[in-house]
Formats: C-alpha cells, structure tokens, sequence
C-alpha cells in the first residue's frame, strides 16, 4: 500500500511544480531534500519565492512513522491510540502576488496504523480548496464544477458529501467567517477496497491543476492598485488564523515531531492586521464576504 501510495505522490507533486513552473515562465521552484534526525520521516520541500505569479509557493511531499498516533490523529478515533503508524502526502498552497488571483490549497494523504496481532487501520484524506481576496462568480463555478467532476465517478452523492465537509472544515468560529470559498474535503475514507479508495484519492489530485490553472491565466493580467494589495494583505491574516488554531494537518506534523519549516510553509510572506478594519458598503471588498464566503451552490449557478 505504502509504496503504491508514495509512488503516485512524488509523480503528483513533480507534476503540479512543472505546471507551476510553466505558466510562472522563468521562476523556479527550490527544492529541499530532508530526513529527520531520528531517521523516522523524510521529503523534499519545494519553494517558490518571489516568482512573476507567485509571492510563495510551496508543494510539498512527505512520509512520517512514529510509535505512537498525535492526539489530533486519536481525538475522534479512540481505537488508533498505542498503535505505530506511517503518514505521507503532498500538500501545497500558493500566494499570488496579485491580489486577484485567488490562494489556492490541496493535499491528499495517506495513513496505515498497525498493531501486533491485529489488522491495519489505514485511510485517505484530502481535498482542495480556494481562498479568494476579490471574487468572481466564473471562477468560483468553475471550481466546484471541477470540484464535482473529480467526485462523478464515485457516486452522485460524494461531491455534495465532501463539499459540505469543505464549508464546515474551513471556518472560522472565532470570527464567525468561512474562509473560502471551499471545495472538497475528506479524511478517514476507506469505505470500500484499497483501490477504490485509492483511485478516489488520485482523482481529487489530478484535478487540481484543471481547477487552478485556468483561473490564474484569467486573473494574472488584472492591474490592481495598493489598496487592493492592502486588502489581500488583511485578508491573509485569517489564513494564518485558520492555519494556526484550527488546521488539522498542521497541529497533527507539530504534534508528531514534524518538520517545522516544511509544516508553516503554508503561511504567506507577508500579511496584515488592521484593528476593527471595516470595508465600505457595496464594495468589492465587502461583497467578498458577504456573498462569496457563504457556502452556496455555485455549481447551479452555471
């Protein structure tokens, strides 16, 4: 299981850096090979930093094992607690420079928890979601129609499944706030064989790209002025909120021993917080929040 998986994700991420590299047409991503000093993780971290799109990049693929599962791993599975495991994935985000094209995020993952004497406990998790500073309807139906295609092949009821779990996952309680405009979200999926499970995890990978790609090339030619820069700025500040207090992913490579700088490669370069900061009354900075970070059917909206 774990060499099928980790074969696919190494072609997964060097596909995803070249597609980047590709369309950012002369910036390049700076890779870091790296293994713990306990010997019991390793990856290669990939950094793009001031690129003609990207502000900062990262795509990352790494592979963990330890003796015993991080509480954020055992809090709503009692029975994994004790048991040795092995943790890999890729995950990326992308800050563009421009505050009109919008952040994008995905990872997908794979765990097994193995017991002497028992069965293996292994599951998928994953998703991708999209974090826009200004909105556009084109964009967000474009997404989730992606978003639904990658699910079809699955079942008429996976994409609506994990599309709510996207919306209920990427919120922001302490500021009553989504912090996107979602996508899919899934984790301890094994309902069904290894290869079906597995075949669903490589389809939300793969269409990643068909969901990002398109939107960049529309959005990277809009002008923006410093005050709409000033916004993308305040607006990364709930993305290091979320990522901070509530992402799962991250408290789980803190809580096992991660790799520090890999882990919090997530966080954008720069970002502001303005007290009390208030957008005018029918702007396109308050239309963001009011209609476009309110989980809704966008893909009825085609």
């Amino acid at each position: 299981m774990i060499d099928l998986v980790k074969k696919y994700l190494i072609e997964l991420q060097q596909s995803i850096c070249s597609e980047v590299e590709l369309i950012e047409g002369g910036a390049k991503f700076a890779q870091d090979s790296w293994t713990r000093d306990d010997k019991r993780g390793s990856g290669l971290t990939n950094i793009l930093s001031n690129g003609n799109i990207f502000e900062k990049g990262g795509i990352n693929y790494s592979i963990i094992t330890g003796d015993k599962m991080p509480k954020s791993a055992t809090a709503l599975r009692p029975e994994l607690e004790g048991r040795k495991y092995t943790a890999l994935g890729v995950s990326l985000v992308l800050h563009p420079e421009n505050p009109f094209i919008p952040t994008a995020h995905a990872n997908v993952r794979f765990f097994i928890a193995e017991e002497q004497g028992k069965n293996p406990i292994w599951w998928f998790g994953g998703g991708f979601d999209l974090t826009p500073c200004y909105g556009f309807e084109e964009d967000a139906v474009h997404w989730h129609q992606t978003a639904k295609k990658a699910c079809m092949p699955f079942g008429e009821d996976v994409y609506p499944k994990y599309k709510k779990w996207c919306d209920d996952y990427f919120y922001l309680g302490h500021r009553d706030e989504q912090r996107g405009i979602g996508g899919l979200f899934f984790d301890d999926f094994n309902s069904g064989s290894f290869d079906e499970c597995f075949d669903f995890m490589k389809s939300v990978g793969n269409h990643f790209s068909e969901a990002y790609l398109p939107i960049i090339r529309k959005r990277m030619g809009t002008p923006y002025n410093e005050s709409e820069k000033d916004f993308q700025l305040y607006r990364r500040g709930r993305y290091v909120e979320f990522n901070l207090i509530h992402d799962r992913g991250t408290l789980f490579g803190l809580q096992s021993g991660g790799r520090t700088e890999s882990i919090l490669m997530s966080l954008p370069p720069t970002v502001k917080w303005s007290y009390q900061f208030k957008t005018k009354p029918n702007s396109e900075e308050e239309k963001l929040t009011s209609y476009f970070l309110k989980p809704r059917d966008w893909v009825s909206l085609k």
